[in-house]
């Protein structure tokens, strides 16, 4: 079953189906005006959702509408939650090796912050930000959006509870995380809004490729319309049942509670490229001595797609974004 959720001048917009073929989409008002409602009331609306997607690929729904993606905003335009993991041990190993960090533990827990949720960007707004030497920098990963999960949920019983998976751009500014993390509290300015391709898809929809909670996919990453990598998605350290266990442990997790995977990453990174220029500019700093590539300037464009492993295109659609200067920026 595929989501999405379309413009409809409120802040949470309209849930609608969309069909396999991604030509059609079905409103779905009476079941769930909007896809937090749906997540809310999950029980009780999963079937009669599935029945009407059924009856949408078979061109039994004569209200069907055709499927701007244009009019798409981000699966769950805001929600109640953001927590971000980074379960990819080569990017963290990695970091750790060039700035001389005490790398983290892999076997022992997941590493996870909570970030910004009161908003995700559509997967092809502008990226509005106040500075080029903020350090501008794009993170693909892979997440997932859960129903109501009780505190102490073990991770053998988590995957029941995720609902959703979705393809996240995790935008981050460089240069103001280290001065954040020696506060000894959390992100702030280092953590603007994370942009989310626009549909969101059960499970089931990616059939193989999601396996031991993890999506068994490659997210192609182009910058300006260059390659710059194509890491998969299934080396997380952490599986996704993990990481859901790993947040409830001490707090229920509402219903439309997003969870991300952390910046993709694979031990082959020099064949496989980075989906985040933070990641190639270590690997530049161990082969060369010094970091060559730069952040992003404004007026730079970044796209994602996710791809099953024979080469068709994943089902959450892409992200195309240019990042802009806000009114005022410091332009340099």
């Amino acid at each position: 079953m595929k989501l999405c959720t379309l413009f409809n001048g409120s802040p949470d917009g309209q849930l609608v189906l969309v069909s396999q073929t991604g030509q059609q989409c079905l409103r779905v008002s009476s079941l769930a005006p909007t896809l937090q409602s749906a997540l809310d009331h999950w029980t009780e609306v999963e079937a009669p959702l599935r029945a009407l997607a059924q009856a949408l690929d078979a061109g039994h729904c004569p209200e069907a509408q055709p499927f701007d993606i244009r009019q798409a905003l981000a699966p769950l335009p805001r929600a109640w939650q953001w927590l971000d993991g980074s379960a990819f041990q080569a990017h963290g190993d990695l970091m750790a090796q060039v700035f001389h960090t005490e790398g983290h533990d892999y076997t022992e827990r997941p590493l996870m912050y909570q970030g910004l949720s009161d908003r995700f960007l559509p997967a092809t707004a502008d990226v509005v930000l106040p500075s080029a030497a903020d350090g501008i920098d794009f993170e693909g990963e892979f997440g997932v959006i859960t129903d109501a999960v009780p505190m102490g949920t073990p991770p053998e019983q988590a995957l029941r509870h995720i609902r959703l998976v979705v393809l996240i751009n995790d935008w981050s500014l460089r240069r103001l995380a280290p001065i954040e993390m020696k506060t000894g509290f959390g992100w702030v300015q280092a953590k603007p809004a994370c942009s989310v391709a626009p549909i969101a898809v059960t499970p089931d929809e990616l059939g193989a490729a999601w396996s031991r909670g993890r999506v068994h996919m490659r997210l192609e990453v182009d910058l300006n319309g260059q390659r710059f990598g194509a890491p998969h998605g299934a080396a997380m350290a952490f599986g996704f049942d993990q990481l859901v266990a790993h947040a409830a442990y001490s707090r229920d997790l509402v219903a439309g509670t997003v969870i991300g995977s952390g910046t993709v990453s694979n031990l082959n990174y020099r064949e496989v490229g980075s989906s985040c220029v933070a990641e190639r500019r270590a690997i530049e700093m161990l082969d060369q001595g010094a970091a060559v590539t730069p952040y992003l300037q404004f007026g730079d464009r970044t796209r994602m797609v996710a791809r099953f492993d024979d080469g068709t295109e994943g089902p959450f659609g892409v992200l195309d974004q240019q990042v802009v200067a806000a009114p005022g920026a410091a332009r340099r």
